[in-house]
């Protein structure tokens, strides 16, 4: 699927990337050609594995680094020609903790809005902290707060100059469930007031829960754009396991036409069918084990996760590269 394709794209698309490479100094390249655009007010989530060009994608798009080529458009303005007017549209969480350690919450959160050009709004700083159950800590030092609340305070600071745009770079990374649950229910709360979401995670499920969009990144390539639902039904498989009576040693050739596969014991008897086709085939393989005399016990269906997807387009890349 060609990530620049109509499915990919948008009329009126709040990033727009076009041709960005990066290759560093001693000849890496990060990141191969990539065009993508982001639409206004959707989740978008960015997968790949470690070091398949996720962070340099986004430190490109917020202004941090710069492409070797191309071109990046935030809420229409160019981040290197016009870095200011793109930046103020962005609020960044980046993976790694670093904050000010010595700063009260409420100090740390206001100097993060004021930075950006914006007049003083106690009453925003408020309600983000509060959103975040962060206002009983408003005065603590950052240095006495747990991992999980720095974790919370870089989204308030990200979220202090109320950007269009919020880039999650692994928030979820070494957090707990409870935190996790609180972002996710802040991230819905956040685009339904019309903030667009790009987020990258190793939580996989997190994404199939939470994103619009998904995209897969591998060396450097953006793989796939899709709608998580479009993407599901295209690449997704549904399975059928069935558990045996008895052990088979092999199977018949009889049943050489449909994709079987028996488990080491022969207990196992699981087939693979596509979702996309109106026939599943399953009527035909249980009359067709019928006649065999292969009876069965118990019946049990499965589909492919996204996780399943994720490893199945970046094991086929890796194949070809190879």
């Amino acid at each position: 699927m060609n990530p620049s394709s109509p499915a990919a794209g948008t009329v009126d698309p709040i990033v727009s990337v076009r041709g960005v490479s990066k290759t560093y100094p001693g000849g890496f390249q990060a990141l191969k050609r990539v065009d993508l655009d982001i639409r206004r007010g959707e989740i978008f989530a960015l997968l790949g594995p470690n070091g398949a060009g996720k962070t340099t994608l986004i430190s490109i798009v917020c202004g941090i680094a710069k492409p070797s080529e191309g071109v990046v458009l935030a809420d229409g303005f160019d981040t290197e020609r016009e870095y200011r007017q793109a930046r103020e549209a962005i609020g960044l969480v980046p993976q790694e903790l670093h904050t000010d350690a010595f700063e009260t919450v409420w100090a740390t959160v206001s100097f993060s809005r004021g930075l950006f050009g914006k007049p003083p709004n106690p009453a925003y700083i408020e309600k983000v902290l509060k959103d975040l159950s962060l206002w009983d800590k408003k005065d603590n030092k950052i240095m006495t707060l747990s991992g999980g609340m720095k974790r919370r305070v870089l989204i308030a600071k990200a979220l202090s100059h109320e950007p269009k745009i919020l880039f999650l770079d692994e928030p979820s990374a070494g957090v707990d469930v409870e935190l996790r649950h609180d972002m996710w229910r802040m991230v819905r709360k956040l685009r339904e007031s019309g903030t667009t979401i790009i987020l990258t995670t190793h939580y996989i499920e997190e994404a199939e829960d939470m994103a619009d969009r998904i995209g897969v990144i591998n060396q450097g390539e953006l793989i796939v754009v899709e709608y998580k639902h479009v993407l599901m039904r295209k690449l997704g498989k549904k399975q059928l396991t069935l558990t045996l009576q008895h052990a088979l040693d092999r199977l018949p050739d009889s049943l050489s036409r449909w994709p079987l596969e028996l488990s080491g014991n022969g207990l196992t008897l699981t087939y693979t069918f596509d979702t996309q086709k109106e026939e599943t085939g399953i009527a035909e393989l249980l009359r067709a084990l019928n006649t065999q005399g292969i009876d069965f016990k118990d019946l049990q269906s499965s589909e492919s996760s996204l996780e399943d997807i994720f490893v199945s387009l970046v094991h086929k890349k890796q194949e070809t590269l190879a």
